[in-house]
Formats: structure tokens, sequence, C-alpha cells
């Protein structure tokens, strides 16, 4: 009997032990999960480089580097455009344009900001990584049921589009020749292109939009096909081209029969706490009439003017959310399987996945960086690097696009102590 209640205790010690360990390796885990950190609307936490065993040395090195690589174009805006795109036909802007800060930059680091230097509080344009915005509204329609599938053709879903153009030349148009609706996806070729083929910059889309011929946009050196060629089929070839993101940019606004600044201010910046500073523009002629309503159809970058104006916080936090893969605070605003498909690339353009997710597939576009990685980018260069493996969002402004690797380089090493 006595041997019996010996093995018994026996048991019921281990048994404790079990237990004790089962529960602690639970609080072990909630507390990883809560460790998760998102900054509020009113506050972002700043650590310091030391508290992760960040090389604070090597860290400095880095941004010193960056602001040694400030972009040689001028900060005047018109200057600037006409120096990069001058020689391009009807390149002139049509939208508004900003002057441009100093260089600037932010790192975070697991959700917090463990670096800032430049004056990152200043609005101004970030150029074309504002496409990525434009493919977020894209998610949440998506999301929504408003598209059904990414495959389906985009002209299946549109009205025809009331134009509101206040010009002279429209008010003064021939009676017989005038024109109250644009069809920009009723042509033969175009009735073939899907949402996914939009996404990827790969529908070759033909046709003018706000006085902007999509040909005219980096234009090739053959002039004599520039209104002849023979198109590619939709999905077969790849062109970054600014006229065919704001053709993606009106069938949005079409489809929610709302402006895009309005859907993703309500829907992705509130959630995320971003401020109310930045300002989302279309251009002079890109009016619409939708439900009664005067709406403007923004732009999906700065190429014509126009475009997203917006500060580096506000930007590091958008890179944060995509980072989370759409997730903020246990919230799912956007889900994984549309980041998944962001950063999917396709045979015809392994480095691109959807609007404006630069991929660093085989480590070909950031040989210093982790080939998960990916960046969203715009001219200047604007850039939100995104790097799952390191738990790293980086803001950098105005810097040389070929001085980026390098500063990736020397930024990456400062994390070498952090484990």
């Amino acid at each position: 009997m006595r041997k019996n209640l010996f093995y018994l205790k026996n048991v019921v010690i281990v048994v404790g032990f079990i237990l004790a360990a089962t529960l602690l390796k639970a609080q072990n885990t909630q507390h990883v999960v809560e460790k998760i950190y998102f900054p509020s609307a009113q506050e972002w936490q700043v650590k310091s480089p030391q508290f992760f065993k960040i090389d604070s040395l090597k860290l400095n090195e880095a941004i010193q580097f960056s602001i040694q690589n400030e972009t040689k174009y001028p900060r005047n805006p018109w200057l600037t455009q006409a120096m990069q795109f001058g020689k391009e036909p009807f390149s002139d802007p049509i939208g508004p344009m900003l002057e441009r800060g100093g260089l600037s930059g932010i790192i975070v680091y697991k959700g917090y900001i463990i670096a800032q230097w430049g004056d990152p509080n200043k609005v101004e344009s970030c150029n074309s990584v504002t496409k990525s915005f434009v493919s977020s509204t894209i998610g949440l329609a998506y999301e929504r049921g408003l598209i059904h599938s990414l495959e389906d053709k985009v002209y299946t879903y549109l009205p025809p589009i009331e134009t509101a153009s206040f010009t002279e030349e429209t008010k003064n148009q021939n009676p017989i020749d005038k024109k109250s609706f644009i069809f920009p996806f009723d042509t033969p070729h175009n009735r073939k292109i899907s949402w996914d083929n939009l996404l990827r910059q790969t529908s070759d889309w033909e046709g003018t939009l706000w006085g902007k011929p999509d040909w005219a946009d980096r234009p090739s050196d053959k002039q004599d096909e520039w209104l002849t060629r023979k198109r590619n089929e939709p999905g077969t070839s790849y062109k970054y081209n600014d006229t065919r993101v704001n053709a993606l940019a009106l069938a949005a606004t079409s489809v929610w029969h709302q402006s895009l600044p309005e859907v993703f201010r309500e829907n992705i910046m509130k959630p995320i706490g971003a401020s109310n500073s930045w300002t989302w523009t279309g251009y002079q002629n890109s009016w619409i009439v939708l439900d009664g309503k005067l709406v403007q159809s923004v732009s999906g970058g700065g190429h014509f003017g126009g475009g997203m104006f917006i500060n580096g916080y506000d930007m590091a936090r958008f890179g944060l959310f995509t980072l989370r893969k759409g997730n903020w605070q246990g919230k799912q605003i956007l889900s994984a399987d549309w980041f998944k498909k962001a950063t999917t690339p396709t045979n015809v353009n392994p480095e691109y996945g959807f609007m404006n997710y630069f991929l660093n597939t085989g480590q070909k576009m950031y040989p210093s960086a982790p080939a998960s990685a990916y960046a969203h980018i715009g001219n200047g260069t604007n850039m939100i690097y995104v790097d799952e493996e390191n738990d790293l969002v980086v803001v950098v402004r105005w810097i040389e696009n070929n001085a980026i690797d390098n500063f990736l380089k020397k930024l990456l090493a400062s994390l070498s102590n952090k484990k």
C-alpha cells in the first residue's frame, strides 16, 4: 500500500511539472504575441538602436551615406520634370507640383522607430509610390466583392464615364463631334484587358487619357511605330506606363463610385493611424461626374504632376501595414492573400508584382538585401523598403537610385548583433 502511495505521489509530481511547463510555454507564447508593436495614431514609440543590440555606429554610417547621396536633380519640380521627361511628347505637367525638401529617412525595426533624419514631417510628392496606394484600393474592391475576379475583363465593370472638363476647348467643340462620355476600355484590344493585367503593367492598354497618349509615356526611339505598332496580347509584355496606371485609377474610381482618396483614407489610412496631412490629387482635366457629383480621378504618380503628397511617417505606416500583410493591431484590413498576390511576380517581369511592388527576386535589384524583400518605389528616388526577414521598414526620400544597395548593405550590417 505504501509502495502504491509513493508511486502515486511521484506521478502527481511529474504531472505537475508537465502542467507547469505547459502553462509557462503558453505564457511565453502569449508574451511573444503581445510583443508585436503597432504605433497608435497619437504616438509612435522610439527606441534606441542599443535597445535592440544594433550597432549604432554602423547605423549612423548608413544614415550619413544616404545624406551624402541626395539626388542631384533640382528641388524645383518643374525644372526636374523638364530635365527628366522634357524629351517625351506631351510631357508638360497638368497636375499640381510641389518643391521638395532635402533627403530624409526613417528606420522602423520591430514596429518601433530606431532612427530618423532630415525632415520626415515634410509633406511632398512620393511620385510612383502612389501606385501602391492605387493597387490597395483595388484590393479593397476585390475583397468586398466589387470586383469578383482579378481575371475579369475591366470593361465589363464600367459605366459610360461622363467627363467634366472645364476647358475652353471642350466648351467650344463642334456639337456634331462633341462627346459627353468616354469609354477607355472599349476597343478590341482593351476589351481583352483584365484587372490583373493592369495591376502588373502587362496590359499594353491603348489610347489617350487626360490628354496623354499611352505611346508618349517613355516612348520608343522608333517614332514611325508610335501610332502603328502591333499591340501585345495582355499579359505577355511588361511596360512601366503612367497613362495606363491612370486608366486603372479611373476604372477603380468608377467601380467604387467614390473618389480613391476617400476610399484610401477611410479604409486604410485612418485604421493605421496616419495623419490627415496627406493629399492625393489628379489633373486639371481629370474630373468626372459620378452619381451627379464631381469627382477627380486621381493619378498614380507624379509623372505629369499630381499624385500623392505625403510625409515620411505616413509612408512608414503604410510600409509597416504591408510588412504585417494587412493586419493592424489584430484587425485584418486587407487579407494576407492579397499581399501574397501583390508580391508574386510573373515570367514577363520576375522583379515586379502588383504596382508598385518592386521585388528583389534573385537579389537582382538589391544584392545586399534578402531575396524576399521588396520596395514601393517612386521617382526621386522615394522608397519604402520592406524586409520581413529582418522585421524592417525603411523610408528614404530623394536618394540617388544607384546608392540604395550600398545604403542597405551598411544598414543591414548594423543589425548583425541584434539577436
